[in-house]
């Protein structure tokens, strides 16, 4: 695309400025308004410019990866009602060997919960219970809160509803969700063994804990009893009252054997049990549908509407837990997107670039996996994707239709792991720090440099380890 009028290349670049300010630094001082009204700051001086048309920036907002990002977080609600994250806990506790053993296993499970159940979602969850574990053991939480944050983000990046920007590479590129997976997962395995390993090296000495009997410091109540679910929020009786994961369940299976005949001629433990079986069900189907092709966003909304029919109640208690801010920053992200996208500018920057970043040499694949680091950290990775997506996949149909889908799935790896650079890298390192700082027991500050002292090397030996196996499976 050629370079717009100089007017919009000025104004359009210094709206994505205002949305690249606020999302990186959402408290700053003349304008504290924070991320998601700075998306729509930034969206609206793109159209009051001139920059994109009011027709053309409602045309860039894309309802499919909106939708799949509302419908997994009401499956998200409903999946943690039904106690699946409350098993993930119990499985870090569970004979745990000491704080080596601890920390290896927060890798593992968090990675592979993460490319199910996107990696914020994981963060949000688990970060109180790693918190928990870590101070009855006496072991500091910063290599742990480090390593949620991290295999997170790593283990993300193997599937297309891991995380956002890897939705937007799927949507785009109409890569299949098995062939992203088999894709990318080569990478993602490697990737979590080498940032674990790097923990260790960085940690051994202050992982060295007394591990505490499993079976008397399980702590159940962390996921499931603090806080209400979808499915029980709205029956609560009393909210001072803390529940157990067992008092949820009874909540759950009272509430809809008052309003369907059949629950009345089931015991107390069938009722629970139907519940979450078809929680768990009907999330199992979402996946077998994803791997079948089906379009991904309706599938996902379908399963969220049959978990709200079955649930037999106002959908408000359950709706009301979507984080709406989330999407009204994502609608604000595509419109700003959109308009630089028309300044010329992104497409001018890569046409200098895009000779040294053939993905079919080694040199060239290095000089854009470092563009791609750059960006990601300093943009963020979703602008990342959608600026420099489809230049990136033009350029590679040049050399091949099998470096296409090697080169949308190398935009993703390392757009993914390039979160976990800095604190600013992704979501989820802030939930992470969000959460740890504001816990009420145990809670731990960790700062932006805390971080970048191992998220620096680890990003880029992970990085540089995964990129040659990126694609292996598809191309063997």
């Amino acid at each position: 695309m050629a370079l717009a009028s100089l007017s919009k290349v000025v104004l359009g670049s210094a709206a994505f400025g205002v949305f690249w300010v606020l999302a990186v630094f959402p408290s700053v001082p003349f304008l504290p308004i924070g991320r998601t009204a700075g998306a729509l700051l930034s969206a609206a001086l793109m159209v009051v410019f001139h920059v994109i048309s009011p027709d053309d920036a409602y045309a860039s907002v894309d309802l499919p990866i909106l939708g799949l990002l509302f419908a997994t977080m009401v499956v998200g609600g409903y999946l943690k009602g039904a106690g699946m994250f409350g098993h993930l806990g119990r499985l870090l506790a569970w004979r745990s060997q000491g704080g080596r053993d601890l920390l290896c296993r927060v890798c593992v499970v968090t990675a592979l919960a993460s490319a199910l159940f996107t990696n914020d979602t994981c963060c949000v969850v688990l970060t109180e219970f790693v918190l928990e574990l870590a101070a009855e053991r006496n072991l500091p939480a910063k290599p742990f809160l480090l390593a949620l944050a991290t295999s997170a983000n790593i283990g993300s990046s193997a599937t297309p509803i891991g995380n956002p920007q890897n939705l937007v590479i799927a949507f785009n590129s109409k890569i299949s969700f098995v062939a992203f997976f088999l894709g990318i997962l080569p990478a993602m395995l490697a990737g979590m063994a080498v940032n674990m390993v790097m923990l260790l090296c960085m940690y051994w000495k202050d992982l060295e804990g007394v591990s505490p009997d499993a079976e008397s410091k399980e702590m159940v109540a962390v996921e499931e009893g603090r806080r209400p679910s979808p499915l029980t929020a709205a029956t609560l009786k009393s909210p001072a009252r803390v529940l157990s994961a067992d008092d949820h369940d009874s909540v759950m299976a009272e509430s809809i054997s008052t309003k369907h005949r059949w629950f009345m001629q089931c015991s107390e433990p069938q009722r629970r049990l139907f519940l979450k079986s078809f929680a768990y069900i009907v999330t199992a189907g979402m996946l077998v549908a994803y791997m079948l092709g089906l379009n991904m966003s309706w599938t996902a909304i379908t399963t969220a509407v049959a978990l709200i029919v079955v649930d037999f109640r106002d959908a408000e208690a359950c709706l009301g837990k979507v984080s709406y801010s989330l999407l009204v920053f994502f609608t604000g992200m595509f419109v700003t997107v959109s308009g630089f996208n028309k300044t010329g500018l992104p497409g001018a920057i890569w046409n200098v670039m895009a000779p040294y970043s053939k993905i079919n040499h080694v040199s060239g694949v290095t000089v854009l996996s470092l563009i791609i680091l750059l960006l990601s950290n300093l943009a963020s990775n979703v602008p990342t994707v959608l600026l420099m997506g489809d230049e990136v996949a033009a350029s590679a149909a040049t050399i091949s239709p099998a470096a296409v889908t090697r080169s949308w799935l190398l935009l993703a790896w390392v757009s993914t792991v390039a979160g976990n650079l800095s604190l600013l890298g992704s979501a989820a390192n802030l939930i992470v720090c969000e959460q740890a700082r504001r816990v009420p027991r145990n809670a731990h500050d960790l700062t932006f440099w805390s971080h970048v002292v191992f998220g620096v090397p680890s990003t880029l030996v992970v990085t540089a380890v995964g990129i040659p196996l990126i694609g292996l499976i598809n191309a063997a």
